[in-house]
């Protein structure tokens, strides 16, 4: 590949006659002695994926949120089938404004809503539980011995005598602080989800049952009900519905992009086509996703404008290497093939970099974010033809404004009155970076910034920082009813199950109580567990109760003709029909990285103290043992990530320069700026999780672009004689200049999400603005400074 110093500078060609169209690469000869149907290809490509990208579908599945490889999982995966629906689930808290629970109106309200919900589709029904399904029964000790039956009995009436009935009912299920609130101003309605659904196949359509437990609610809330819904389905749902706000974010940041470059430029065609062409790159990616069998989810719906982002980037870069080479004088088509030649290698590079940044991403063993991965790389490989080919082509046919190419050449060097001509102020500041002093003080600022970043640093939290949904916003309808099933249920919407399996028909012998005992009476003595409950609890209760209610005998009864008999009547959650498998309930006051992991340690030191090989204390189901498995992935990923994806951008950068040196100026400044960005997550409280760990591997890969292309033209420079401040100089003013710029326009562009919604998207947006801007300054003033000990005209190093 041709470099910046294989150019003549002295000569420019103004009639493209004078020009050899049989000179330059083979790739530059292949295309542009080809310009037009390189055109019509894309024309026609653009058209059928335009048509494509109609049949692109926003969803979400269950099971690709979490790390289905993990042996957590693989244990709740395993034992999914015998748990009663206690995975992806509905909670529905109906609360009676005025008055409590037992209210004819009320309880006609929750068997309406309850029997509706009965008829969803992808609904698991025989788990489902509320005050109206059989499976919820009450048990008792009464004249005859102990009796039962469901919580409504069936000869309900709505009288006063059949409410008592009820209120008495309600009081011996054992169902208090779990579907009933203990102020009895609210029940529950558990709404167990399946895989797919079961009429049709299909995955569920998370935003379409959102929409229906939204119209639901709609329909029977009222100056006497509320409703409040929470589920891993419900978050989905508003997450879909957040994100397609997205739509008006994206158009924000198109018009930002678009602003920005025609006030620098002040030519409105080439302007134009490139905004047009990152564009293109964009539809491409989304007509090409559903024809690969992809689709786009809430986390991977951010790609396209990271796509666009990066596409304005590199088209910034071909757009003002032409218009500088027309401001000389060169007939535009030359132009275009001489900025092809020089900038297509960094260019290349830089989008691989990109492509290594969303790649590595695979390394994490959860399939939503190997999905961004995948949807990352293929728009990435779109941009290489786009970006790198398409636009010089298209430019070589319209050129630029001859008012454009004169001020493309201002910024080089300012007039005097006398003639004379001086350095640009704001680069001749940035030239003085490759002096002694400023040199010194540059690096002597980074490193201190950067020990004070990684001793914060080591305060990140792996996972959730924030109770409720942290993917939305506090203030959110999900979080608030989040919080009121916390603040009125013992049973919180955080569930931690601990599955304890032994051999057939063995669950309800007491060695195996009395572990389940000892656990969770250990479980209890954790801050963050609020309630715990499993057979062993029942077995105590039912015990008190068949020696005629005496709290003496509250205790696991040693014969097994009497655990027998209280087994028959246990909830089916608590245990399977084949009884080799026993469940342990945690209730969690929140899901935060800090409650999870004492509980994770609990259950695992017991485990290893107690197992054996009849008795197996497994981890973990329930959204919040779900989550505790997906921080431990989370956490081991990060470090694998950017361990790979820093390996790839030196050995790319290596590649390129070809000095050891100009890798290490480059990728320091990146080191940088992720210290940085972490300590900026513990300072905004935020964590690494599903969400945010794709930011900071992202930020090194669309970070290195702006070291590449001010570092291909400084080694160029340096290699032909220069001295480092005139090399520096000769690339800010080339490239250099359009790194300021696209590096404050997307900074301004992902810092707009930080108004969204969703809470996730606004932390995105607040992390990649940062690296944007950091990557830019590190680029700009770290790099030279750098240069200024390592790089030496006639002491370079390379290979």
């Amino acid at each position: 590949m041709s470099h910046a110093h294989d150019i003549p500078e002295g000569v420019v060609i103004r009639d493209i006659a004078d020009f050899d169209t049989r000179s330059g690469t083979l790739p530059e000869r292949l295309l542009f002695n080809n310009r037009l149907v390189i055109v019509v290809l894309c024309a026609l490509i653009s058209a059928v994926l335009g048509y494509k990208a109609l049949g692109l579908s926003l969803n979400a599945a269950f099971e690709k949120m979490i790390p289905t490889k993990h042996p957590y999982i693989v244990n709740f995966l395993e034992n999914r089938g015998q748990l009663a629906g206690m995975g992806n689930s509905l909670r529905i808290a109906i609360e009676a404004k005025n008055g409590d629970i037992f209210d004819p109106d009320y309880l006609d309200t929750v068997k309406k809503i309850s029997d509706e919900l009965f008829l969803y589709p992808g609904v698991d029904r025989p788990y489902m539980k509320s005050l109206w399904t059989p499976s919820v029964r009450w048990t008792g000790v009464t004249e005859e011995g102990l009796d039962g039956g469901p919580v409504v009995p069936d000869d309900y009436d709505g009288s006063p005598e059949s409410l008592a009935q009820v209120r008495l009912n309600v009081e011996r299920s054992g169902e208090i602080g779990q579907l009933v609130a203990a102020n009895y101003k609210s029940s529950i309605v558990l709404v167990p989800l399946q895989d797919k659904v079961a009429e049709t196949g299909a995955r569920i359509d998370y935003h379409e049952l959102s929409q229906r437990i939204e119209a639901l609610r709609t329909k029977y809330e009222s100056d006497k009900i509320a409703i409040h819904v929470t589920g891993f389905a419900k978050v989905v749902g508003d997450l879909i519905e957040g994100l397609q706000q997205v739509l008006l974010f994206f158009a924000a940041a198109i018009a930002i992009c678009t602003a920005v470059l025609f006030w620098y430029t002040r030519c409105a065609r080439s302007t134009l086509l490139v905004v047009l062409c990152s564009m293109i790159a964009v539809l491409w990616l989304l007509g090409l996703l559903p024809t690969l069998g992809y689709e786009l989810d809430p986390y991977s719906v951010l790609v396209p404008f990271l796509v666009f982002a990066i596409g304005m980037s590199h088209g910034a870069q071909k757009m003002n290497g032409i218009m500088q080479d027309v401001g000389r004088g060169t007939h535009k088509l030359v132009a275009a093939r001489y900025t092809f030649r020089r900038l297509f290698l960094a260019g290349m590079t830089a989008l691989l970099a990109d492509a290594v940044g969303f790649a590595v991403l695979m390394v994490i063993d959860i399939q939503v974010i190997q999905d961004l991965a995948i949807t990352a790389s293929i728009g990435v490989a779109v941009l290489i033809f786009t970006n790198l080919v398409l636009l010089p082509i298209l430019l070589s046919y319209t050129g630029v404004s001859p008012e454009a190419a004169r001020r493309s050449l201002q910024a080089e060097t300012l007039e005097a009155a006398d003639g004379s001509h001086s350095k640009h102020p704001f680069w001749a500041f940035l030239d003085l970076f490759t002096q002694r002093k400023w040199a010194t003080i540059a690096v002597l600022v980074g490193t201190a910034m950067g020990i004070a970043g990684l001793v914060v640093s080591f305060q990140l939290k792996i996972g959730d920082t924030d109770p409720g949904a942290p993917e939305l916003r506090p203030d959110s309808r999900y979080n608030r009813d989040n919080a009121y099933i916390v603040a009125n249920y013992a049973a919180s919407s955080d569930v931690y199950i601990v599955m304890v399996k032994t051999p057939q028909y063995a669950c309800a012998h007491y060695d195996t109580l009395t572990a389940v005992d000892e656990l969770e009476r250990q479980l209890q003595q954790l801050p963050g567990v609020e309630a715990t409950s499993s057979l062993t609890g029942l077995a105590k209760v039912a015990n008190a109760g068949m020696n005629e209610g005496s709290l003496k005998w509250s205790e696991i009864p040693r014969s097994q003709d009497n655990l027998n008999a209280i087994i028959t009547r246990a909830p089916r959650e608590m245990f399977n029909q084949n009884c080799d498998l026993l469940t342990v309930y945690a209730y969690l006051k929140d899901h935060k990285a800090d409650t999870l992991n004492s509980v994770v340690g609990v259950v695992e030191a017991f485990a290893a103290s107690h197992a054996t090989a009849d008795l197996r204390i497994l981890n973990a189901a329930g959204n919040a043992g779900i989550e505790a498995a997906t921080n431990i992935v989370v956490k081991k990923a990060n470090v694998e990530m950017l361990g790979l994806v820093y390996l790839a951008v030196i050995v790319l950068a290596f590649i390129t320069f070809r000095s050891w040196q100009a890798v290490i100026c480059a990728v320091l400044p990146l080191m940088l700026t992720s210290v940085l960005c972490e300590a900026l997550m513990v300072w905004l409280n935020i964590g690494v999780k599903v969400a945010t760990l794709p930011v900071i591997a992202l930020g090194v890969g669309i970070g290195v672009d702006y070291a590449l292309y001010i570092m291909t033209v400084t080694l160029a420079r340096l290699k032909g004689g220069m001295s480092l401040s005139e090399a520096y100089y000769k690339a800010l003013t080339f490239t250099g200049k359009v790194v300021v710029l696209t590096g404050i326009t997307l900074g301004i562009a992902v810092a707009t999400w930080a108004w969204s919604p969703i809470k996730f998207q606004a932390d995105m947006g607040i992390l990649l603005a940062f690296m944007f801007i950091w990557n830019m300054l590190g680029a700009l003033i770290l790099l030279p400074a750098l240069g200024h000990f390592l790089l030496r005209p006639k002491k370079l190093v390379t290979v």
